[in-house]
């Protein structure tokens, strides 16, 4: 029922329903809504504020665009970027062709949204995109279980270690050199403040790790030996003769994989018990430092103590096939002294990339993948031994080698930047004994022209 009363506070309702949209405001708009709240002017709405903190005038800042304007600033700031040129860095960040689906697919409203599914038995086509995930990482590295993501490679390997050292109730960890010096770097951060010795063993001639320099570093006080393979320098490493070193002597082996498309075609490491894999070559863009996509699989028998959280699959109570969010070790879960470790997964919109990457390409693409890679990585590697010094021989590798120079690496890449070519990397700051090395990368996206032309610059 209508009464006086109400009827004007309707009508007052109805005027703030037009008004108050997020839209712009004209000064008609802003004159209604001062008459509403009983106030003659902005000024007086922002009397409560002393006015020594009120600011005069307009912002130091430059006049607002119109669309169109934006969209040509922005077109004209990324051609200021290296549009066009052709990469030949790696180390870490792989460039690798990025196919149209997948962003056309993590776009949909289903899977694009800023906020963290923390009720995700609600959402069952991301718990199903994870389990899917999860899944495909364990039929790629040869674990048992694999979590649903992390942060990123050079975060996995600090949260493999310290998995390793709860599993094994040991302190410590044996790092080879030609682990990822960044990843090195994280885990020396974790293991400061952990009061985890770390002991660092080099590598041979051929660039994999020093065997007897390892065996003689794993004491009864290791919990884990840490490789990556593909190596830094590309190389593939003996994981099963390692693995041999390392468990004869009751530690863990944890073997870091940095360069995911390397799985097409190589052996998984199915000796190490624990595998910390970076996989930012299945589709995810390299954006300047991330976000990047890390996981860590493992056998079963250490699923309790795996970082992150894990999705399951199910039945409901109907028969229905289900997923659920089966194992999660963060406090937020469960009680702080039984929590593993506080890290959070990664967006779980990175992980999907990797996901659609994975799915779209299947077994034999994504061993095509990697054919074409190496195929593309060794007629790079014998045309720079033809006119530089190309390091590491007698091992194979996966599309990274190391060519050394007469000059600096970095007055060359300068020098490339010209032609439109992004070179190598420079490993003076990690490797100095190394000299003029620099790791150079090739991945599918590269043409024979291409390096063809980086060589020719490289040997003027």
């Amino acid at each position: 029922m209508k009464t006086a009363i109400d009827e004007p506070e309707r009508q007052a309702a109805s005027r703030l329903d037009t008004v108050m949209r997020y839209l712009p405001k004209s000064a008609a708009d802003r004159e209604v809504m001062l008459q509403e709240i009983g106030i003659s002017s902005i000024d007086e709405l922002f009397a409560p504020i002393p006015a020594e903190f009120r600011v005069k005038g307009d912002l130091n800042i430059a006049p607002a665009f119109s669309e169109a304007e934006i969209v040509e600033y922005f077109r004209q700031r990324s051609a200021e970027n290296a549009a066009g040129f052709k990469i030949f860095l790696g180390a870490g960040a792989h460039n690798h062709y990025r196919p149209v689906v997948i962003d056309m697919l993590i776009s949909r409203g289903e899977f694009f949204t800023a906020y963290t599914p923390y009720q995700p038995e609600i959402s069952q086509g991301t718990l199903q995109a994870i389990f899917e995930f999860q899944t495909m990482v364990c039929e790629l590295t040869g674990m048992e279980v694999a979590n649903a993501s992390m942060y990123d490679g050079s975060t996995a390997v600090p949260e493999s270690v310290m998995m390793a050292v709860r599993v094994t109730g040991r302190r410590g960890a044996v790092v080879a050199k030609s682990v990822h010096p960044e990843y090195r770097d994280v885990l020396k951060t974790y293991a400061h403040y952990q009061g985890l010795p770390i002991t660092t063993v080099g590598f041979g001639d051929d660039g994999r790790v020093d065997l007897k320099a390892l065996d003689a570093a794993v004491t009864s006080d290791t919990a884990c030996v840490l490789i990556q393979s593909p190596n830094f320098f590309g190389t593939i490493e003996e994981v099963e003769t390692v693995a041999d070193i390392v468990q004869r002597k009751g530690a863990l082996l944890v073997v870091s994989i940095a360069e995911a498309v390397s799985l097409g075609i190589v052996k998984p490491p199915a000796e190490a018990d624990i595998v910390c894999m970076e996989a930012q070559a299945f589709g995810i863009p390299t954006g300047f430092g991330g976000p990047y996509c890390g996981v860590i699989g493992t056998k079963e028998k250490y699923v309790r103590q795996i970082p992150g959280r894990l999705v399951g699959q199910t039945l409901d109570r109907d028969g229905k096939r289900g997923f659920c969010l089966t194992l999660s070790t963060r406090e937020q879960h469960i009680r702080r002294e039984k929590a593993t470790s506080n890290i959070c997964t990664n967006q779980a919109l990175v992980a999907l990339m990797a996901n659609i990457f994975m799915t779209i390409h299947g077994r034999e693409g994504l061993r095509e993948l990697a054919l074409q890679n190496l195929a593309k990585a060794k007629y790079a590697r014998a045309e720079f031994a033809r006119k530089a010094k190309v390091l590491f021989d007698g091992a194979p590798r996966f599309n990274e080698f190391v060519v050394v120079t007469n000059e600096d690496p970095h007055a060359v890449n300068d020098r490339l930047l010209e032609e439109k070519i992004v070179g190598g990397f420079p490993l003076k700051k990690f490797y100095p004994e190394l000299g003029n090395a620099a790791l150079w990368c090739c991945t599918e996206l590269l043409s024979k022209q291409a390096i063809d032309a980086a060589v020719k610059a490289v040997s003027r």
